[in-house]
């Protein structure tokens, strides 16, 4: 098992802190698609009458079981009832979040290096203009799909890119 740089574990809170910061922020308790990667980019129009093209992440989807999620990700660094918490590598981490049937509700993936992140063109189909600082935010929400999802980037030299899918409740 490869360990993690000082760098990224004294990141490894305030990824845990971002997260719940904009969980809280938009009233809830996320899934990023590899098809994303591969190109395709394509976001509804009218969000309330399409469903997103982007829909999970490394092929876990909103309402599969916990069972599902850790044979398809493997055994989680943090592993509990509620939630869990992969490192994959030093720049990619994912939490997990199920609800009381164990059926996951959240997907929230985090990105270290800006370089290699999925870029929010590729998860809304434009770009999104960034603020003075560099940071950049979108929520859209898909009613007809039951969730949200949300693109955060903080700014700064060495930005955090967080994307989010939540289930509507």
């Amino acid at each position: 098992m490869r360990l993690l740089n000082s760098s990224v574990c004294s990141r490894i809170p305030t990824l845990l802190f971002t997260t719940a910061c904009l969980l809280l922020v938009c009233g809830c308790a996320g899934s990023v698609s590899a098809q994303v990667r591969k190109g395709v980019t394509a976001a509804p129009a009218n969000p309330d009458e399409a469903s997103p093209a982007f829909s999970e992440y490394r092929g876990i989807q909103l309402g599969m079981v916990s069972d599902e999620v850790r044979k398809k990700l493997g055994d989680p660094r943090d592993k509990g009832e509620e939630q869990d918490f992969w490192v994959f590598n030093e720049e990619e981490m994912a939490q997990v979040v199920y609800d009381k049937t164990h059926k996951v509700i959240t997907i929230s993936a985090d990105f270290t290096n800006a370089n290699k992140a999925i870029t929010a063109k590729q998860v809304f189909g434009s770009d999104i203009e960034a603020k003075a600082d560099g940071s950049v935010y979108k929520m859209v929400r898909y009613p007809k799909a039951g969730y949200w999802l949300s693109y955060n980037r903080t700014g700064g030299s060495a930005p955090l890119i967080t994307i989010t899918l939540q289930r509507i409740q």
